[in-house]
């Protein structure tokens, strides 16, 4: 932050002075924050974006886990049932 800034000369001897120099400080410090607060409203913005892109990647890594998980267990199975009757075949034929 900066530092206030010193009276000047005229302010010390001429109330209106110092009455006209303080609106033009209130201005400016005004504008300031309203640009402030334009800023802050666009990084809000921004990051409800991106929580909501990450929400949507989480979500879609979910699924393709979930039919990941699905493809590996019926490779699985099918192999089990592959061995299983295998298994058989050869105890029957003895």
């Amino acid at each position: 932050m900066s530092r206030p800034r010193p009276s000047t000369d005229i302010e010390k001897e001429n109330l209106e002075a110092h009455v006209e120099l303080c609106a033009i400080r209130y201005n400016q410090l005004n504008e300031k924050l309203d640009s402030l607060d334009q800023r802050m409203h666009s990084v809000e913005t921004h990051l409800l974006a991106i929580r909501e892109t990450i929400s949507q990647d989480h979500q879609a890594i979910a699924r393709a886990t979930d039919k990941r998980f699905l493809s590996i267990g019926g490779g699985l199975l099918a192999i089990l049932a592959t061995s299983l009757i295998g298994l058989i075949t050869v105890l029957l034929t003895k």
